[in-house]
């Protein structure tokens, strides 16, 4: 009698959701990870000082692999992403950091995905078939630096959010 088996990609993608939790939660922060994949895995809760919830959020998409791809003479990684997931994360208002994990050397790297494709000369997403690649310094490398950096992002889109004056009635 078969039964199902547990596959190594399952493995490596738990792996990196707890490689990242660990680091949120030394912060002082909290992480839920979604059970579905509709293009985000996690997504990360922060708090002030004092502990209180601050509004806002961090929207995390993990890549897990065995054969990380350097580039650039080992200064940075390529990892491929589809345009359906692009599209989503370039037209979120919150920060989404992209993190792909090097299962075999166990660390994982990370984007800020709004940020590096504003930067990105010449992009246009209508011009991407199917897949773009993105080129990852490895000095971002996930830790609880990179977390900090995280809220940072978050804490600067709401003051941009803040400035303009939302107002919710129909």
């Amino acid at each position: 009698m078969q039964k199902k088996r547990r596959t190594r990609e399952h493995i490596i993608a738990d792996l990196s959701a707890n490689y990242v939790e660990r680091f949120v939660l030394l912060c002082g922060h909290t992480i839920e990870k979604f059970s579905s994949d509709y293009g985000y895995d996690l997504i990360i809760y922060t708090y002030t000082a004092d502990s209180e919830l601050e509004n806002g959020n961090i929207y995390v998409q993990l890549k897990a692999t065995d054969n990380i791809r350097f580039v650039h003479n080992g200064q940075a990684i390529s990892f491929p992403l589809k345009k359906k997931d692009l599209n989503i994360w370039l037209s979120e208002p919150m920060p989404v950091i992209l993190i792909v994990y090097d299962a075999v050397r166990d660390r994982a790297y990370w984007l800020y995905i709004q940020e590096y494709f504003e930067n990105l000369e010449h992009f246009d997403i209508r011009k991407v078939k199917k897949y773009h690649s993105v080129t990852i310094p490895v000095r971002n490398r996930v830790g609880m630096s990179s977390i900090v950096k995280f809220v940072k992002f978050k804490r600067n889109v709401l003051k941009q959010i803040y400035k303009n004056r939302i107002e919710h009635h129909v």
